[in-house]
């Protein structure tokens, strides 16, 4: 076995998907006087080229508990100072729906099932009788102008440091 390649060999690892473009990897792996490190990677997929960009950070057991402390004081900044109203749950429910939508999938597709990819919610059944009205009117037709100025109001504003892909799960 190389050496160089046993060198980068993780003994753990752990991947977190963010969204459709970008991952995250914790890897722990062993030094050769064997010891441990963890490295954390962000890979984020390039539209315009093929590939991927990683970054790498590389955290060694004597900065644990300081690199801990210190994330999880700046996370709590962010939650409590400056982002208190922000739902930070919702991207997690997200996920965990797409993570049984997509199992549900899995599961359809071995049987040779074919499911509707966006299930639509069903309506809630009524225990009165339904009673059905006629009413017979003659349709009103009415002219209305239609200006070429109008700016279309049907696009929402997003903030310009998000994209749709950010978005999405």
């Amino acid at each position: 076995m190389d050496f160089d390649r046993k060198k980068f060999e993780s003994v753990f690892s752990k991947k977190v998907k963010a969204g459709r473009r970008r991952t995250y990897f914790f890897d722990v792996r062993k030094t050769r006087g064997e010891d441990y490190y963890l490295t954390i990677t962000e890979s984020t997929k390039r539209f315009e080229r093929d590939g991927y960009e990683r970054h790498k950070l590389f955290l060694y057991k004597e900065d644990f508990n300081r690199f801990v402390a210190g994330l999880e004081e700046t996370v709590n900044h962010i939650k409590q100072n400056l982002l208190p109203e922000y739902d930070y749950d919702e991207y997690t429910r997200r996920h965990e729906e797409y993570e049984a939508r997509k199992a549900e999938e899995e599961k359809a597709q071995a049987k040779g099932i074919e499911i509707d990819p966006e299930p639509q919610p069903m309506p809630e059944e009524s225990t009165e009788p339904e009673e059905t009205v006629v009413v017979e009117e003659e349709p009103i037709l009415e002219e209305v102008p239609v200006s070429s100025n109008e700016e279309d109001s049907s696009e929402e504003d997003t903030p310009d440091d998000l994209d749709d892909e950010d978005l999405k799960w």
